[in-house]
């Protein structure tokens, strides 16, 4: 079954196959873009404003952007609007709903737009811990059999906890793609060269690039 492949890193939603062209599409329309003037497409101005917290949560601003001055939360939503399929899109929505009615138990508030990245970040650290093998092994079991319920019936019940845990690594996998991803972060950031050169295939790393990973 091909679905048994792409579950194999459902903590990754985001990373699904795409073409350059409709990447670099999304990259362009993300230019620009302010988060006093963003309206999401795929998830609620509310969802939308936990995304813009979260991801400034996981990369803050230091000696580089953070991750919502290079719009990272601006591609995610246009990623899962435009590119997910509707059982991926209504996956996130599901987890993501898990993971706020978290938060606002926790907080004991009653709206996302009460929430900021105070009543984020113990609830996001808390599912960003490590788990065992068995236990990883376990939840992607639990999310399979979930996908192939979807797939068989139209509807399937996964465990609340699992849910936040999915919620969670997505959004970190997803923000740092995004991030590498952005035209500043590649460009500035990032070992850039457009224009391949001279092969050096054992070069050390740290005179090639100063120890920076590649963009391209």
């Amino acid at each position: 079954m091909e679905r048994r492949v792409a579950l194999k890193n459902m903590g990754l939603v985001f990373g699904y196959a795409v073409a350059t062209p409709t990447l670099l599409g999304i990259v362009q329309s993300c230019k620009g873009k302010k988060v006093l003037d963003w309206t999401p497409d795929f998830f609620t101005k509310d969802e939308g404003t936990v995304l813009h917290s979260l991801v400034d949560i996981l990369l803050p601003k230091t000696d580089t952007p953070s991750a919502s001055e290079v719009n990272v939360h601006v591609f995610m939503d246009k990623f899962a609007n435009e590119v997910l399929p509707k059982e991926q899109q209504d996956f996130m929505k599901m987890c993501m709903g898990k993971f706020t009615d978290k938060v606002l138990a926790d907080t004991q508030k009653e709206t996302l737009a009460d929430l900021d990245a105070e009543d984020l970040e113990p609830v996001l650290a808390t599912y960003l811990k490590k788990q065992t093998d068995e236990v990883e092994e376990a939840h992607g079991e639990a999310v399979q059999a979930y996908y192939e319920a979807v797939e068989e019936n139209g509807g399937a019940v996964l465990d609340d906890e699992i849910a936040r845990y999915q919620f969670a690594t997505s959004i970190r996998n997803s923000a740092i793609w995004a991030y590498k991803t952005s035209e500043f972060v590649g460009e500035e950031v990032l070992a850039y060269l457009p224009v391949p050169g001279e092969y050096v295939g054992c070069g050390d790393l740290e005179t090639l690039t100063q120890g920076k990973a590649w963009s391209l």
